[in-house]
């Protein structure tokens, strides 16, 4: 099969498609035909590694895990002897989060990974794009033990876990403010923000406004000059404060929205392939809209 290898770390010229051996299946696993996947902003953090303790983790010259990729759409071609909560032919979509593994014709998962059927009113390309951003952005909403009623900010509101953060916060109550470049106003607009600020014009912490949860989703922000625009008993959390781990019922979660109508993949751009490590360069500019997507 064909892979996306990460031979070291570096710029994206680094990942390189070449002719691997397919995955053998365990009993316990289904082999799954990847349709779509993504490239997201951790994928970048893992190929650049500019620090040294993402090198401590997943190898000090080069990735222990050459195969990047945490979110795919497919379907299962082969299934184990012992699996019982798939058959081959299903339609999935799958989030494998820091275990990689995602950029490659085939890749195999155990049944109880975090894996389940595809949304039935989504394309591959757009369904392989939720559980990332999703995941990320529930993890941290829940962590600032978001509310109905409350007023949330969100600071990079038009990237993959943004366009997600403001879906979501809309589902649980929430009164949302997106922060993003103005260009992005009609986008987050139509995700249910509810008001906007271009970041490039104004400083929201100086607009006198109060916010009970605000919500760094780039990591670009930082708590001390967003203190002075939360309310006494507000929280500020960023995505650089930690990492969200892969969960099942998170992606039920997802799924059950997507088909409820009250959750919508943002795809940027699609790349073939073959373009992957073009993919890669688009992403590290940090401008995308929502997701780019990866098709095979």
């Amino acid at each position: 099969m064909k892979a996306a290898i990460c031979t070291k770390y570096g710029t994206p010229d680094v990942i390189q498609i070449k002719e691997v051996k397919t995955p053998t299946v365990q009993d316990d696993q289904v082999l799954i035909k990847v349709h779509a996947t993504t490239v997201t902003s951790g994928d970048c953090v893992l190929r650049n590694s500019k620090m040294l303790v993402m090198r401590l983790l997943f190898g000090l010259t080069k990735p222990r895990k050459d195969i990047l990729g945490s979110e795919l759409s497919g379907t299962i071609e082969v299934i184990g002897k012992n699996i019982t909560k798939f058959k081959k032919g299903d339609s999935i979509i799958a989030y494998t989060g820091m275990k990689v593994g995602a950029h490659a014709e085939y890749i195999t998962l155990s049944e109880n990974a975090v894996l389940t059927t595809k949304p039935e009113n989504m394309t591959f390309e757009e369904s392989a794009a939720i559980a990332f951003g999703g995941t990320t952005a529930l993890y941290f909403l829940r962590k600032g033990n978001i509310h109905r009623g409350q007023n949330v900010l969100i600071f990079g509101a038009s990237g993959a876990v943004g366009t997600s953060a403001i879906q979501l916060a809309k589902y649980f109550g929430a009164t949302v403010t997106a922060v993003c470049s103005n260009r992005n106003f009609e986008l987050v607009r139509s995700l249910g923000a509810d008001h906007v600020i271009d970041y490039t014009q104004e400083d929201f912490s100086k607009k006198g406004t109060r916010y009970d949860l605000i919500f760094d989703a780039v990591g670009k922000s930082s708590k001390s000059s967003s203190k002075q625009a939360l309310t006494l008993s507000g929280k500020y959390i960023s995505v650089a404060g930690g990492l969200a781990k892969e969960n099942l019922d998170d992606l039920l979660l997802l799924k059950e929205l997507v088909e409820a109508g009250k959750l919508k993949s943002v795809i940027d751009q699609c790349y073939p392939f073959e373009q992957i490590s073009q993919a890669h360069t688009y992403v590290e500019k940090g401008h995308k809209q929502g997701n780019v997507v990866i098709t095979l």
